[in-house]
């Protein structure tokens, strides 16, 4: 039996569709757009005004210079070692920090967390940062990028509030079998929050991807940059010399308008690849890590 809706629920329903399809237009234009420009024709998109739903012609000649540039490429391959090793240590470090923190009879627990805490709310600054790093002597390497950001102390009290929603009686059982803290972590309170370390990995990865700026304070030699410093490059300091002296036949202007937009979408894709695989999770993940504190 269908239950009849009165007329101010549907107009509630239809307004919350409306409102959400411009949400979604709002939000996609801009990849569109982006998208478009990179493969129109360098002189109708200098002369083109307004949005672009269409591409202007189709070429392929920015990309091409994209990938003809060793910095890119060496760019990437920097980039996937601080995503995939820099991932692989901010996990390894937050759930060893999120298990110690959510262990019940922790001395000083407390005052521990109100710690922890009060570095999201104060810092010291970048001067003493860098003093820090340099001290450590990870400047000009690439542990300057993976090494000083391990833990997110979000993603900690995230991590911590999950482990703790782990029912006590698991763990009794496994420390009556013999189980020590590592086997404890490792083969049980890890596996069980499988959801929120996916949401973890993606937190972590995206940032990693998309990190620019300890690069640029701590790394000096070009051949360490990550694809995102060389698409600052592009983007704000307008250097695509490299890309466009092997091309004389084309203005330079206007080639280096549609390069930008390539360069922004080669850096774009492969984490929008990789977003949805881990998108199942996200939803249960926040969920679990938002329940107790």
């Amino acid at each position: 039996m269908s239950i009849k809706r009165s007329v101010g629920e549907r107009i509630f329903d239809t307004f919350n569709v409306v409102f959400m399809i411009f949400l979604m237009a709002i939000t996609l234009y801009p990849f569109i757009h982006v998208a478009f420009a990179s493969i129109s024709l360098p002189s109708k998109l200098m002369s083109h005004r307004g949005p672009i739903l269409l591409p202007l012609g189709v070429t392929i000649n920015a990309y091409k210079l994209v990938f003809r540039d060793p910095m890119i490429l060496i760019g990437y391959e920097n980039t996937l070692f601080y995503v995939i090793v820099g991932t692989a240590l901010n996990i390894l470090m937050t759930c060893l920090g999120a298990y110690v923190l959510s262990r019940r009879g922790l001395y000083l627990q407390k005052v521990l967390m109100v710690l922890i805490v009060f570095t999201m709310y104060f810092g010291g600054g970048l001067i003493p940062f860098y003093l820090i790093v340099k001290a450590l002597k990870l400047t000009n390497t690439r542990w300057s990028v993976i090494v000083p950001t391990a833990i997110s102390t979000w993603n900690l009290i995230i991590m911590r509030t999950a482990f703790m929603g782990i029912p006590d009686s698991i763990e009794e059982s496994a420390k009556i079998d013999g189980a020590q803290d590592f086997t404890i972590l490792f083969r049980i309170i890890i596996p069980l929050s499988i959801p929120t370390i996916a949401v973890m990995i993606l937190f972590y990865g995206v940032g990693h991807w998309n990190a620019w700026f300890n690069a640029m304070i701590f790394i000096r030699k070009r051949e360490l940059y990550p694809l995102q410093l060389r698409l600052r490059e592009i983007l704000i300091m307008n250097d695509t010399s490299n890309m466009l002296t092997e091309v004389a036949d084309i203005d330079e202007e206007p080639v280096g308008e549609t390069v930008k937009y390539a360069t922004i979408m080669v850096s774009t894709i492969p984490i929008l690849l990789v977003y949805p695989s881990l998108q199942k999770y996200f939803v249960d993940g926040i969920m679990i890590g938002a329940l107790k504190g």
